[in-house]
């Protein structure tokens, strides 16, 4: 079942459904052990590693883990938390409304034309639809210059360098305000 849908124009329907670890954790794993997907941490683990760390995410009420597809095929993972039930609120001063995320897309030469474009401001639209949700936090690793290049691109405004468990990260956000600015 999705929880989200939007019609993309000229790229496709997008949606998010809730993961199900044990019918996707083979599916998520051939992402996530890729070599491009090593700022998402996992590249070593087993299937049964995946499954187990998705299990524990669906058993949060503040962490939620979502297959992303695009005409029916999946074509990534994103994640939503409450950054103060997280180890990156421990790390700057969350505000309330802060919603923090991570996004995966799958590899894959077939994309559509401008799909990358399209994810990000879908994913934001997602997010902001909870009035509540005032401003989007991810962390990026400092590292992951693709991925620090993009949020900006996309609007988020980049902010301090901090040590998280597994990673050196840079913090970048994205208000309701700047998103709907930028994208009327």
């Amino acid at each position: 079942m999705h929880v989200y849908e939007e019609k993309i124009p000229d790229v496709g329907l997008f949606r998010l459904e809730v993961l199900r670890p044990a019918e996707h954790a083979e599916l998520v794993h051939g992402w996530v052990t890729e070599r491009r997907a090593a700022f998402w941490g996992m590249g070593g683990h087993s299937v049964d590693d995946v499954r187990e760390i998705y299990e524990f995410v669906d058993s949060l009420p503040t962490h939620h883990a979502f297959l992303m597809r695009l005409d029916d095929r999946p074509i990534g993972l994103f994640q939503t938390y409450e950054p103060d039930a997280d180890p990156v609120g421990e790390r700057y001063p969350v505000q309330p409304g802060d919603h923090g995320m991570h996004l995966l897309l799958a590899p894959g030469r077939d994309r559509p034309r401008g799909l990358t474009d399209a994810v990000g401001p879908a994913l934001a639209r997602y997010i902001f639809r909870d009035p509540e949700h005032q401003r989007i936090v991810v962390e990026p690793d400092v590292r992951n210059h693709f991925a620090l290049r993009r949020l900006e691109i996309e609007g988020f405004v980049l902010s301090d360098e901090i040590d998280m468990p597994d990673k050196r990260a840079r913090l970048a956000f994205l208000t309701r305000d700047r998103f709907f600015d930028l994208n009327p």
